[in-house]
């Protein structure tokens, strides 16, 4: 597989601009170019009953963390990996973000380092904890849904937030009928950016048709692990599955996994 590193070359300026045309809805003919053997897939209607194609993504360290123990998480990938996650956004529906993310790095979740619409932005936050002073409650920007219980959404608004009721489960939140919401309001790809505790709910629930994970050059010893799961007493109880590799822009590595709504056997049943 070729390299996503060249981001300045022609071809790969002009496989961006295709996939851009056929995420909006044309059929132009995509060029041999490794952007569109990535990103392609993406851009193929959900298979699932819900209608929606879910894509996670996380960056990790070559030990699997995705912060220290602190939560200090910027930068564990380089350029390569902001401009992937900013294609990302700019290739789906909506971006979703849990409440911790929100907190730590108060994102904009824009698609400002890339040419492509800003995504509509979701934050799941079950338990309506975040301050509306949060840049995605307030800045005027793309419109954003506030995730939470549905006993919690009183008021309609959080700053410049819609919410967005959930049914509670044992587990958590009922992601299964989040999605079914987004896809009556035409929000059928959605970008599952972060973090780690929101892409394992999504991972443990069978809810992710693609992952995203890229593996940065860095060894931290301690830290967040990248999934958190119910803990496995056999290898056979985890998930195994293909990957494709795609070098980025400053040496780390892309894995790109087609899960296809797969859950780890440790989480059947539950």
């Amino acid at each position: 597989m070729g390299s996503l590193a060249e981001t300045a070359d022609g071809a790969t300026t002009e496989a961006w601009a295709a996939l851009l045309r056929q995420r909006a809805g044309e059929k132009p003919v995509l060029p041999d170019d490794p952007l569109c053997h990535l990103f392609a897939p993406l851009l193929l209607a959900g298979a699932a009953p819900d209608g929606c194609m879910v894509i996670g993504r996380l960056a990790q360290t070559l030990d699997g963390r995705i912060a220290t123990s602190g939560g200090s998480s910027q930068w564990i990938g380089g350029r390569g990996d902001i401009l992937h996650t900013h294609r990302l956004r700019a290739l789906c529906d909506a971006v979703l973000v849990g409440a911790g993310t929100v907190a730590h790095d108060d994102p904009r979740l824009t698609t400002r380092e890339v040419e492509g619409e800003n995504p509509v932005r979701v934050v799941l936050d079950p338990e309506r904890r975040l301050p509306a002073t949060h840049r995605v409650f307030m800045d005027g920007g793309p419109p954003t849904l506030l995730a939470c219980y549905a006993d919690l959404a009183h008021g309609g608004q959080h700053g410049q937030a819609e919410l967005l009721p959930l049914p509670r489960l044992d587990g958590g939140p009922d992601l299964a009928a989040l999605l079914r919401e987004l896809h009556v309001r035409g929000l059928s790809r959605l970008f599952v950016e972060g973090g780690g505790m929101t892409v394992s709910r999504f991972l443990a629930a069978g809810l992710l048709d693609r992952l995203h994970v890229t593996v940065a050059p860095v060894i931290l010893g301690s830290g967040r692990a990248a999934f958190t799961l119910p803990e496995a007493s056999r290898i056979a109880d985890g998930l195994r599955f293909e990957w494709t590799i795609h070098p980025l822009e400053g040496g780390d590595i892309l894995l790109d996994i087609p899960l296809r709504r797969m859950r780890p056997r440790v989480c059947e049943g539950a």
